[in-house]
């Protein structure tokens, strides 16, 4: 999945640049780096992106061989209407060309997706492929969500709570879904061993997947499974990479289906999931905080046009000059506009970068969209 708006990281990201096309270091950008992950376990990897931002998409993807590039198909969204519809998307695309003749909505075919996300980081990259077979092993009756060991209470991340006890391979039975918690209720999460980040990526069968739909969220998949198999036609190389331009009656399908996350739509419903404690590092850059310990470090020396005095411990992303004086344990983020972007600047102290959403959402209130 590598939709989004960007709006965490905002003003760097944004609707015309989300999060995942942001250098993760210096070589990569996130969605590069998920691209390798689902590389190294996928056979077939179908990405699900805005319409706008397939260029971003071909841009990172043209970097990859030419064997492995023939493992991509690229969907663009016509409209952003969360994570449901777009999974509900994938697993109609999978399985088109595996109806049944007498049953359309019933699939013949046996097939295992990964979910992944593609704005996180994970690490290293043995240990999540062998954390992904396991999954599939696990995920031929069930739903299958991808735990991260809680390491300290956390109020950006949604929880899942476990069984006591692991079934086998790390693998236990959900008991709930939680909502990102207040602070209090996070520190009391953190003391139980049975309660888990929800990193948002699973992994299920398709022919199961498609069922809990029709039983949780049929207005979700069903405007998909009324389209037809798309046609040699409907798709287009460029650089390599298979791109569905036209499916007839995609668009129409977006402008019908519920905005609804999967996490709503399904997996707080569904009563066969379990959860697989993931072995690998694994960081969501939800915020600035987390972002310039990731990317060049806290230090203003990030730029060499920052002036400063008396001030230590900032952390400045501008592309024209700035001056610090008598400040500490900034961030300031600065686009002067010269790409053709709106000009905008954020600053804000350290420890403070989860309030940068209700900054987006004031500038959305304020009739100013055209700067997000």
């Amino acid at each position: 999945m590598a939709g989004g708006s960007g709006t965490r990281l905002w003003p760097a990201s944004s609707s015309r640049l989300p999060k995942q096309f942001l250098p993760a270091n210096e070589k990569s950008s996130f969605f590069s780096l998920a691209l390798e992950r689902a590389l190294s376990c996928a056979h077939k990897i179908i990405i699900i992106a805005g319409e706008s931002h397939i260029p971003h998409v071909i841009k990172d993807a043209s970097k990859l061989t030419a064997a492995e590039k023939k493992r991509l198909i690229v969907i663009g969204e016509p409209a952003a209407k969360n994570t449901a519809a777009a999974i509900a998307c994938a697993v109609v695309f999978t399985d088109a060309g595996d109806r049944e003749p007498d049953n359309k909505n019933k699939r013949a075919g046996l097939k295992n997706m990964l979910v992944l996300t593609s704005d996180h980081i994970i690490k290293p990259l043995d240990v999540f492929k062998t954390d992904s077979e396991t999954a599939e092993e696990a995920c031929k009756d069930k739903l299958v969500v991808f735990g991260i060991p809680a390491a300290h209470p956390e109020t950006g991340y949604g929880y899942i709570e476990t069984e006591p006890k692991s079934e086998k391979n790390n693998i236990y039975k959900v008991a709930a879904f939680h909502e990102k918690p207040d602070l209090q209720t996070a520190k009391k999460y953190i003391t139980k061993k049975n309660f888990f980040w929800n990193s948002g990526m699973f992994a299920f069968n398709t022919s199961f997947m498609s069922e809990q739909f029709h039983i949780h969220a049929s207005d979700v998949i069903m405007p998909f499974e009324k389209l037809k198999e798309p046609k040699q036609e409907d798709f287009s190389l460029l650089k390599g990479i298979k791109i569905l331009n036209e499916w007839k009656g995609l668009k129409a399908a977006y402008s019908k289906v519920k905005n609804i996350s999967f996490d709503y739509a399904i997996a707080e419903k569904c009563d066969k999931t379990a959860m697989i404690r993931v072995n690998f590092d694994w960081i969501d850059i939800g915020n600035w905080d987390e972002y310039i310990k990731l990317d060049r470090g806290e230090s203003e020396k990030n730029i060499s046009q920052v002036f400063s005095t008396d001030s230590n411990s900032c952390f400045v992303d501008s592309d024209i000059p700035v001056a610090l004086a008598g400040v500490d344990d900034l961030i300031i983020i600065i686009k002067s506009g010269k790409k053709g972007e709106p000009a905008s600047a954020l600053i804000t102290k350290k420890g403070r970068t989860q309030k940068v959403r209700d900054v987006v959402d004031i500038i959305k209130n304020s009739g100013k969209k055209d700067l997000l």
